[in-house]
């Protein structure tokens, strides 16, 4: 069977086709079809179902091409992931949308559908809770709408916290004052305010209180209002200390919970404030609970492979 696209401009076919012709590859190799261009046509060749399942790839692909330069492996691994479902969305118009802009003049925009949702969730809700594993982009995009929602000028403030608990350290053996000794826990943080804002505004607010990071510690007996509330690495709270970020905002703030219920670092014994939350507070109106998974790792293709490991060693299927 035969399929044919026609009518494209030659730089969009140039970019779907990627550098030496590399996203094409994985998509005949992953659909067992042979892709030719012709001139402003591509032809899909192969069995009925092959051929469908890679027509339907190009044409998100090519949507996606209108509104990007350049489109990496990643993308095409995802798109693929999405056009072998019965009912996916229109990705092209959900990675179309542009958050803010980082400091180097680069779009910030959602990479994957499930992205898009976190951040209507945002938009939306009052309190949301993004859960997924590492480098599905809980925390950065979290921080872009902040930074927009400061710049807009919706809010005041910037507050992002997180609890001072990593796997087998303790703050008390890290050297410096307190400020040196949190500084290692809020690095995430300090990264994605830099890309946001640049160095010279990112200093600014903080000297102006526009802009705070502490340790959660610190968030006790306070309320917060007109302020974007980030907290990270949620999964290391107790249900205590969850409870008592949650009763910190006043009017007109808005909460952002990250974080990945399969790394808790807290004592054996200690149950994880934000697994206990996610139990208690889905279906109470303005909390959104947004799940990530594997699918929505934007990082380098290699960490879905390291998480998948351990999803496979965690129950036992540890290949020998």
């Amino acid at each position: 069977m035969e399929k044919t696209l026609n009518g494209l401009e030659t730089e969009y076919i140039s970019a779907v086709f990627g550098a030496f012709d590399e996203n094409i590859e994985i998509i005949e190799n992953e659909c067992n079809v042979r892709i030719l261009s012709r001139g402003d046509m591509v032809s899909v060749t192969g069995e009925r179902e092959n051929v469908e399942y890679a027509e339907k790839t190009l044409k998100n692909l090519f949507d996606i091409a209108k509104t990007r330069d350049v489109i990496d492996i990643q993308t095409v691994k995802y798109v693929m992931s999405l056009s072998s479902e019965k009912d996916n969305e229109d990705v092209a118009r959900a990675l179309d949308e542009c958050i803010c802009i980082a400091s180097s003049g680069k779009p910030i925009k959602p990479k994957t559908v499930s992205q898009k949702k976190y951040v209507d969730s945002i938009n939306k809700n009052v309190v949301t809770f993004g859960v997924g594993p590492a480098g599905t982009g809980k925390t950065y995009l979290a921080v872009a709408l902040a930074v927009t929602a400061l710049k807009n000028k919706q809010l005041s403030k910037i507050i992002l916290t997180r609890p001072a608990v990593e796997a087998g350290e303790s703050l008390g053996f890290l050297p410096g004052d307190l400020q040196n000794k949190v500084d290692p826990y809020l690095r995430p943080l300090y990264d994605a305010l830099f890309d946001m804002l640049g160095a010279d505004t990112y200093l600014r607010y903080m000297e102006k209180g526009i802009i705070e990071i502490a340790p959660l510690a610190y968030m006790r007996g306070r309320t917060l209002e007109n302020s974007f509330i980030i907290l990270d690495e949620a999964q290391n709270t107790t249900i205590e200390q969850m409870k008592m970020f949650l009763t910190r905002f006043g009017f007109n703030s808005k909460i952002v919970v990250t974080g990945d219920v399969t790394q808790v670092d807290l004592p054996r014994g200690k149950t994880s404030g934000l697994v206990h939350a996610l139990k208690i507070l889905g279906g109470i109106d303005l909390i959104g609970i947004h799940k990530f998974d594997k699918k929505d790792i934007v990082r380098h293709a290699l960490v879905q492979k390291i998480v998948d490991a351990y999803e496979n060693s965690s129950k036992g299927r540890i290949l020998s």
